[in-house]
């Protein structure tokens, strides 16, 4: 996958992180097209942290009844577990219209642009492939732990469930996933994306594809769900972070513990994605970071920090700063230690392992940084995964709630959720008011609109029948013309 601006030895997965504050499964998506920025919902939504429920006490919010199979569907970006597999993962990943987002009148071209970019990039992709994968993809390995243990958190909180993987750009697919779901006969689904914090391009995208494959099933229809779209502000996931990145500083020399530069590099994005789409990636980013070094402080830790971006491509501009200038920087003003923190990852890929460990690493050294840590990615944590289970635990019993509240305080919601809440029917179909007169629509004995589909269709095919008939026969025009079809044969 491209790598930074200076190297560009790889062709870069879109991993910027997962999502808003919506609490139904679909009201979720940005409106395509320009948006005024939000400006004072999300300062709200960024301001504070939410504390993490105690084990013994996230029990009582689940209200899952005896024997009832509830699953816990991570959704992540996905990646090869093979070098041969390199190719097809890059035309997955760029052939998806939230990565290279083209007019509509050109949208044809994504799969041909997609192979010729796969094609292009794959040699350079493979060599930095070659660094990090051993025995098959890091990032599956690591997601499939997390998901056993979040089953065994919310096994203490009395909560029987299974996890499964849904993975947008390789296997095993959402599809996949949801093929599992429904062949256990799960009866409540909460929906978790493996990404901090949400951005279009990463939980957006996984989301959208969900929704559309979730939505053509008619048995998953019926399947009650819920989805956890964003998890930036949690305090498990916030002191997790800040008690590694402790750690790390600790095995700095003594003597540069207290002057080490805390950087936090996360992926990086298209600065249109949040000027003109309203995507919230950079604020929650910038969120996570203040909440990561308030908690620091209280650890008593008070190192200055920076926030950069990295695994910009293209020649359009990307959130800034870069991590590779940033470093540059850094160095140049005297820093000689750096605590690298990869802030919007929460499982070792390529980003981490190579991006991050050999190219940033070399370009800080070439720069003159003496002293590097690199914080890991929190994979297993225990209050990390720990925090992820309350947030399962408390999503549980929302499934029971229908979103009145928005219509009620007339906020606007996707017309998904006006149907989902209630059964839009024709007035044909159910008893209409107009004003104090109540009007019914009575059929006849047996005429149901089922019966009535089946006797047009019955009809249609007889017409069909006897029509082909006359055409034999070679009196079809006649027939026609004289408005006579022999229904007599049947």
């Amino acid at each position: 996958m491209p790598g930074p601006r200076r190297r560009g030895r790889r062709s870069c997965a879109l991993i910027a992180l997962a999502a808003p504050s919506a609490s139904a499964w679909t009201g979720c998506w940005p409106a395509r097209g320009r948006v005024e920025p939000r400006v004072a919902s999300d300062a709200r939504m960024v301001l504070a942290m939410r504390p993490s429920a105690p084990a013994a006490l996230g029990s009582s919010g689940a209200d899952v009844a005896e024997g009832e199979k509830v699953g816990v569907l991570l959704l992540n970006l996905g990646g090869p577990d093979t070098l041969d597999q390199v190719e097809p993962f890059l035309y997955n990943l760029f052939s998806d219209p939230e990565i290279i987002t083209l007019p509509g009148a050109v949208r044809w071209l994504n799969g041909p642009l997609a192979w010729i970019i796969a094609k292009t990039r794959a040699p350079m992709s493979r060599e930095g492939y070659k660094q990090v994968l051993d025995g098959g993809s890091p990032q599956l390995r690591t997601t499939l732990a997390q998901g056993a243990a979040i089953e065994a958190a919310l096994s203490t909180r009395g909560v029987s469930a299974k996890s499964y993987i849904g993975m947008r750009y390789w296997h095993p697919y959402t599809d996949e996933a949801l093929a599992a779901i429904k062949a256990d006969g799960v009866q409540r689904l909460v929906v978790l994306p493996l990404y901090p914090q949400f951005s279009i391009s990463t939980s957006g995208s996984s989301l959208r594809l969900l929704e559309q494959e979730y939505y053509q099933d008619q048995q998953l229809r019926l399947l009650k769900n819920v989805v956890i779209p964003a998890w930036y502000n949690r305090q498990g996931y916030v002191h997790s972070m800040a008690r590694l990145i402790a750690s790390r500083i600790d095995m700095l020399p003594e003597g540069e513990r207290a002057e080490a530069h805390v950087f936090f590099s996360a992926h990086g994005l298209p600065q249109k994605y949040v000027q003109e789409l309203g995507d919230p990636y950079q604020q929650q980013i910038e969120a996570t970071v203040s909440f990561v070094m308030a908690r620091l402080r209280v650890l008593g830790y008070s190192n200055p920090d920076t926030l950069a971006y990295q695994s910009k491509v293209g020649p359009v501009p990307w959130l800034q700063p870069y991590t590779d200038d940033k470093i540059k920087e850094l160095a140049g003003g005297g820093v000689s230690s750096l605590v690298v923190v990869p802030i919007s990852f929460v499982s070792e890929h390529i980003e981490t392992l190579e991006e991050i460990d050999i190219e940033y690493r070399e370009l800080a050294e070439e720069a003159g940084i003496t002293h590097w840590e690199r914080v890991p990615a929190l994979g297993v944590e225990e209050d990390f995964i720990d925090d992820l289970a309350s947030a399962v635990v408390e999503a549980l019993p929302r499934m029971e709630q229908r979103p009145l509240q928005e219509i009620d305080e007339g906020r606007p919601v996707s017309l998904r959720v006006v149907n989902d809440l209630v059964s839009l029917r024709s007035k044909e179909e159910i008893g209409a008011e107009y004003g104090p007169v109540r009007v019914r629509n009575y059929r006849r004995v047996g005429f149901t609109p089922k019966a009535e589909v089946i006797n047009g269709r019955i009809a249609m095919a007889a017409i069909t029948v006897a029509s082909l008939s006359s055409y034999l026969q070679g009196d079809l025009w006649d027939v026609i013309y004289n408005g006579r079809i022999p229904f007599e044969w049947f």
